[in-house]
């Protein structure tokens, strides 16, 4: 389906204290990458309205966070339903400011459901539990919400990412700040719009807009507890260190440099459409794809498999475009300074037509590069984009040693038809996230989303049951009324 750009101009307030508030301070555009055309207004809060906004989360916070479980439930219940039927709209919307196609607009949003369906399971999973621990001595657990906590989320995944935070946070009695790109802020409107219809009481969600002044402002708010990111490695690092620094809970995921491992054995039909779609879906931006094949012994079929899923691919249609004009340029001086390197350039996507009335877009095409180096940039450098560079390797071990020299370590994947091979990889990868004939690793709810190394900052994951500890305390309870006959340190 052809996405459907906005033909007006959308205005594109924060959201503060149950109310959208324009800002004082000035306003950015928000341009699609299809055409380059303007398609949103975002105004930016002042010091002084982002004060107001984590005042009125505070206040509200409290109550919410003496409301049973089952009854924020609710809430996050009818705010599910609320996103199905409108789903196709939120997609075209997501699609058109972050230049993804509609499938992938609303297949992003459906992963982001998965998450809020996990959440609804708390209410009947996180049940704490009591014990008699010693005669007439009983302890338990109680989870707590922390209170008002903060998430930074990226241009590439507008409705997804804050879908991995929002409904834990607000389920474990949160009050929930959200500052989303400045690139593709339109998205939070739907949301937002979204959880108010559900019955989420006014001040609970609350919308930042703006740069760096505004995520620093949030981080250093005494109101502000708890702070998750997903972006680049460069300000994961720096978000986590000032946020630490200040003595708060932060949980930063960086960026990715992920290998697939190919081995001879394996089925050249399947490792042809995974590796493809890996590297080329949602045009390469985002940081579970393929960027680097470290192909091992002789496995030119596969690649041959490769290239022909690849290049049978319609911009517009079946690939979306780059979120900027200055991205699409880099990634073609990277390709360009490849094949000087010596790389042999097996698919060019400079050379990719783009699609009929979109022609001002940021459009770059599949492209795959063989015998790249190791060490070289286009092996160690997170490109960002739908290029996949083919390093040849002699064998596994060589493959695994190239793949343990990257700085990230988010996800590797394998495709062979051999198990005990398959455990190699699993074993040895420097992978947060391995995946065995799966190009996209990505671990379906309740299993969490995480790397490490250079691309996870902090402890746990963000989403899954490693999320709750993050997102809450756990308060242990002692109880005892009575006098026993037997005496114990407890007594």
């Amino acid at each position: 389906m052809t996405v459907m750009i906005p033909e007006t101009v959308i205005s594109c307030p924060n959201f503060i204290n149950g109310a959208w508030v324009n800002g004082t301070e000035g306003h950015l555009a928000v341009v699609s990458p299809y055409s380059n055309q303007k398609i949103g207004d975002v105004s930016l809060p002042s010091s002084h309205q982002i004060q107001e906004a984590l005042r009125s989360a505070q206040l509200a916070q409290a109550d919410w966070g003496r409301t049973p479980l089952k009854e924020r439930a609710r809430v996050l219940f009818n705010f599910r339903n609320i996103l199905l039927r409108d789903i196709d709209r939120i997609a075209h919307l997501k699609a058109s400011e972050s230049g993804k196609t509609f499938e992938e607009g609303k297949a992003g949003l459906m992963k982001g459901i998965e998450v809020l369906e996990y959440a609804l399971s708390l209410q009947n999973s996180d049940t704490g539990g009591k014990l008699e621990v010693s005669r007439g001595v009983f302890c338990e657990y109680r989870r707590m919400p922390l209170g008002v906590v903060a998430n930074i989320t990226p241009f590439n995944f507008p409705a997804m990412v804050p879908l991995w935070t929002i409904p834990i946070a607000l389920g474990l009695g949160n009050a929930y700040v959200w500052k989303p790109s400045e690139k593709t802020p339109l998205t939070s409107i739907e949301i937002v719009n979204a959880l108010g219809e559900a019955g989420l009481p006014k001040g609970l969600m609350t919308v930042l807009h703006g740069g760096s002044e505004t995520v620093n402002q949030i981080i250093e708010a005494p109101e502000v507890r708890a702070i998750g990111f997903v972006g680049s490695t460069k300000i994961a690092r720096l978000v986590y260190t000032k946020a630490t620094a200040l003595g708060k809970r932060a949980l930063c995921l960086g960026g990715a440099k992920n290998h697939i491992v190919l081995l001879p054995d394996a089925t050249p039909e399947l490792a042809g459409v995974g590796i493809s779609d890996s590297f080329t879906g949602c045009a390469g931006q985002r940081c579970m794809a393929a960027s680097v094949l470290l192909a091992v012994g002789t496995v030119d079929a596969h690649i041959g498999k490769i290239i022909e899923r690849a290049s049978s691919l319609q911009l517009g249609k079946d690939m979306g475009a780059l979120i900027t004009r200055a991205q699409r340029d880099f990634l073609v001086e990277a390709i360009t300074r490849a094949e000087k390197s010596g790389a042999k350039v097996l698919l060019d996507g400079r050379r990719a037509k783009a699609p009929e009335g979109f022609e001002g877009g940021n459009w770059l095409g599949p492209t795959i590069l063989d015998h790249v180096e190791p060490g070289s940039e286009a092996q160690t450098t997170e490109l960002f984009g739908p290029v996949l560079s083919i390093v040849r390797c002699k064998d596994i071990t060589h493959a695994l040693s190239i793949q343990n020299t990257s700085e990230y370590g988010n996800a590797c994947s394998v495709f062979t038809n051999s198990g005990a091979l398959a455990e190699r990889v699993i074993a040895g990868a420097k992978a947060g996230m391995v995946g065995v004939n799966v190009g996209v690793p990505v671990p379906r709810e309740p299993f969490s989303f995480g790397g490490v190394a250079a691309s996870k900052f902090g402890h746990g994951d963000i989403t899954g049951e490693h999320a709750l500890d993050f997102w809450s305390d756990v308060r242990k309870i002692t109880v005892k009324w009575e006098k026993q006959n037997d005496s114990n340190w407890m007594s």
